[in-house]
């Protein structure tokens, strides 16, 4: 598909592509290979059990809320011109550096099986900090289908702030880094800090929520919500970034200015997804955990999955909803006139603890296979990663005892870019990239 014609179409796939030997090789050197203990941690999760009856999928339904566009306007006015994507990008100063150069701890974090063919990590002051942690990651490779947004190839990735340490006025709070990866070879990347407008658009507040999954679509991001929220999903335009003009700690309006707790850019909601059936519970509407974006349907689809405890009886759904083909609703999910979303897929699984999903389709397959990638619960070190469908599932075996906890430490979310045909992803300390066909290869 082709989005607005401010696009300038480059194509650095090749580029993106490379995997560099050393890199790769030092990397595998440094991954921590998994001991016999671990070995029992990762049971098969089994074949995929489709749910179709109401009473599953009704629990999936949710209800567009949007923001109305004069709240937009008046605060847009008063802050002054939005900076969009390429204005943030154009003045990043972070800078990231490459797999050899970060620390043997950071390291030990990336994918055992199979090996990351790229991977950073990040600035030391935001590596530093206990509080943030990072957990999904989209770009400009879901955005568009040529990989570029505007003037850049960008990455984005979403951070928490932990609820319990720091400063009281930060706790919970969510930003996302917006990482200009023009050069592979040079990353760097600033902060936007996601707020909601308030007051009908004379202020905002800071957004209070576990991003455990986002996905950039055509000009929206979308994130998840906290847990046991009515709420499933934030929207954000991208176009309309703005830049504060206040360095306080306050967030919101203040004397003279916009200020965001030292952040120099801020991004606020548009919209958002409700659940119709209340608050996610265990017997009614799922916790939003995971998300990614498909584009091997018709039309695209956003995939989600269910967060569920990694130690708990509970197993997790997966499903999807279809994007609206409406060019006047770019970027939001397909609705009725009543203004609800329903699922248009959805499956059981037999894991939990989720913190990643894909959904692929394979040349030549009649369903799609969904990769779940998934934490190691109680017990520290690599989760696992696998691929299922309703035939069945597959992982990959590490070490001497055939473990199947090779993925990443603390994996987040997946994003599968069609242009290159990688996949995106991080865990605890690093970003790291490899090829779809890698990851296949594996799953074996």
């Amino acid at each position: 598909m082709k989005h607005r014609g401010r696009h300038r179409r480059r194509r650095r796939g090749a580029a993106l592509r490379a995997v560099l030997t050393g890199t790769a090789l030092a990397l595998t050197a440094a991954a921590t290979m998994i001991s016999v203990s671990q070995a029992d941690v990762t049971d098969d999760p089994g074949a995929l059990k489709p749910l179709t009856s109401a009473a599953d999928t009704g629990r999936l339904q949710l209800r567009e809320h949007l923001v109305p566009a004069r709240t937009l306007d008046r605060l847009s006015a008063a802050m002054g011109r939005p900076v969009g994507v390429d204005g943030v990008l154009g003045n990043a100063e972070r800078a990231m550096r490459e797999g050899p150069a970060c620390s043997a701890d950071d390291r030990a974090s990336l994918p055992v099986a199979p090996a990351a063919t790229r991977a950073y990590c990040w600035d030391d002051a935001d590596a530093a900090s206990a509080d943030w942690r990072p957990a999904s990651v989209t770009g400009s490779g879901d955005a568009d289908d040529d990989g570029v947004w505007g003037t850049h190839r960008a990455l984005v990735a979403g951070w928490t702030h932990s609820t319990t340490t720091g400063r009281p006025a930060e706790r919970g709070l969510a930003r996302v880094a917006l990482v200009d990866a023009d050069d592979p070879d040079h990353l760097t990347y600033d902060w936007v800090l996601l707020v909601v407008p308030v007051q009908d658009g004379r202020d905002y507040r800071g957004l209070a929520s576990g991003i455990s999954g986002l996905v950039w679509y055509q000009d929206k991001l979308l994130v998840t919500t906290r847990t046991g929220s009515a709420d499933a999903l934030y929207v954000y335009d991208l176009d309309r970034i703005q830049r504060t003009t206040i360095d306080a700690t306050a967030i919101g309006r203040v004397p003279g200015g916009w200020s965001a707790d030292g952040y120099r850019y801020v991004l606020p909601a548009v919209g958002s997804y409700r659940f119709t059936s209340g608050r996610c519970t265990a017997a009614g509407a799922p916790c939003p955990g995971a998300l990614a974006l498909d584009r091997g349907t018709a039309p695209d689809s956003l995939v989600a999955a269910e967060w569920t405890a990694p130690d708990g009886d509970r197993r997790a759904r997966l499903w999807r909803y279809a994007f609206s083909a409406d060019p006047a609703r770019a970027g939001l999910l397909a609705t009725d006139a009543a203004g609800r979303a329903d699922a248009v897929e959805a499956y059981r699984t037999g894991t939990s603890g989720i913190r990643g999903v894909l959904s692929y389709r394979q040349p030549g397959a009649k369903l799609p296979s969904w990769y779940v990638g998934h934490l190691p619960g109680s017990r520290d070190g690599h989760g696992g990663l696998w691929r299922q469908d309703t035939r069945g599932a597959r992982a990959a075996q590490c070490g001497a005892d055939s473990s199947h906890r090779c993925w990443a430490r603390e994996a987040g979310s997946l994003s599968y870019w069609q242009e290159t045909g990688e996949v995106w992803s991080l865990s605890d300390r690093m970003l790291f990239s490899l090829p779809l066909a890698t990851l296949d290869r594996s799953l074996r």
